[in-house]
């Protein structure tokens, strides 16, 4: 039998990158700081709630596989997980975490697919004024349940590849996705779900 732990998350502003003062100032001008502030503590506890329910004793983390939306396979994985561990990714400190104790990492997307939806993120942030911001969000809206969709079967066909008899999974992935759905019956799906203290948040990055 196969296993997979089905964890939906809400990215912090470290897992953005280059996007991240954007996304920031975004957020801000769309609610209030204090609304940002709220919500990075709330993604922090949300965090601290997942590692404390994937984290259990006597675990065989030998026979765990690690998936991470926004993760290519690329053949760079483990030093891409680094870099973000590193600069304050509490998501990829996790991931550093689990693969310390045994388990193993998986590239989990479609590096062209991922580069398409950063693209367009990346000039709606980026617009020079809100007539080009309309119309790349307008753009994007075109292609944007396209991409989603693309991006899950990838990452679910991934999942089904390499995910071997009497291992378990976990996919650590944002909230929007809907892996799950285009799963293979023979991968018995479980979920980590941890309730977040706020009622709303952005869905402007569902990445």
């Amino acid at each position: 039998m196969r296993q997979l732990v089905y964890v939906p998350i809400i990215h912090t502003e470290a897992d953005l990158g280059s996007m991240a003062q954007s996304f920031k100032k975004e957020f801000k001008k769309r609610y209030s700081d204090h609304h940002y502030e709220c919500h990075v503590d709330a993604i922090a506890t949300m965090w601290q709630g997942i590692s404390e329910k994937i984290i259990k004793p006597n675990t065989d983390w030998q026979k765990v596989r690690l998936y991470q939306d926004g993760l290519p396979v690329c053949g760079r994985e483990k030093e891409i997980v680094s870099d973000l561990a590193r600069n304050g990714s509490v998501n990829h400190e996790l991931l550093v975490d689990l693969i310390s104790r045994g388990a193993h990492l998986e590239g989990t997307e479609d590096r062209a697919l991922l580069l398409k939806e950063y693209d367009y993120l990346n000039r709606i942030f980026k617009a020079k004024n809100q007539a080009e911001k309309n119309r790349t969000v307008k753009e994007y809206q075109k292609v944007s349940d396209w991409l989603l969709q693309e991006r899950d079967r990838f990452m679910a066909q991934r999942i089904a590849h390499t995910l071997k008899r009497d291992e378990t999974g976990i996919l650590f992935v944002g909230m929007m996705h809907k892996v799950d759905k285009y799963l293979p019956k023979s991968i018995a799906v479980s979920s980590v779900i941890h309730r977040l203290p706020f009622n709303e948040f952005p869905t402007f990055v569902r990445t």
